[in-house]
């Protein structure tokens, strides 16, 4: 489990593609944090570090992974958001991310509001129906706020912090994010579902 809370923003060093998936080697800061068989977010998909070396560590990720995600297009020179697992007693700064991507948005709009630099993103109809005002929502494995929902997507506000420490800094338009949406919500429509006869 993870928080949202990106700890660096690594660089892909090198990608190695072929029939079954592709895998990223990533320089970090993180990497000595790292053993193999851990957990790594990147970009808010939860991948497995299969090798560690020196600054940077590798990843692979399936075929699905890369059609879901914008891992698919990521190339070497792309910078990443990274984020180790939640630890039993840390705080939970951010709000509750699995690490599982549910679908991608595209970068719509783009303006500076004071010190802050808002985002509207628009997401496939049966994602943001669990997006909602004031909730949380991960982009590309950040935890951010939704300010507002239309009904084409959604905008975000991102302060200098976080234009700092993360790659939304350098999101453009038509830029494809990871989307995770907030796992209590799709929890409780579950719940209310009437079982099927």
């Amino acid at each position: 489990m993870f928080t949202g809370l990106v700890e660096d923003l690594g660089e892909i060093v090198a990608v190695a593609r072929d029939d079954h998936g592709a895998r990223f080697t990533i320089r970090t800061k993180l990497a000595g944090d790292l053993s193999e068989g851990d957990s790594v977010a990147v970009n808010g998909v939860c991948l497995t570090a299969t090798t560690i070396d020196g600054d940077s560590f590798s990843a692979d990720a399936m075929n699905e992974t890369l059609s879901r995600t914008s891992l698919g297009a990521a190339d070497a020179g792309s910078a990443v958001n990274l984020e180790l697992p939640l630890r039993a007693n840390a705080h939970l700064g951010g709000h509750i991310v699995q690490g599982h991507v549910d679908g991608v948005a595209r970068v719509e709009a783009i303006r500076d509001e004071g010190i802050a630099r808002v985002l509207s993103l628009s997401v496939p109809g049966e994602l943001l129906r669990y997006v909602v005002e004031k909730g949380s929502v991960a982009v590309d494995g950040v935890s951010l706020t939704v300010s507002i929902v239309n009904e084409n997507g959604f905008e975000l506000w991102l302060i200098p912090e976080t234009l700092q420490r993360t790659n939304l800094a350098l999101a453009e338009l038509g830029t494809i994010l990871n989307i995770e949406v907030d796992i209590v919500a799709k929890y409780v429509e579950r719940l209310v579902e009437k079982p099927s006869e």
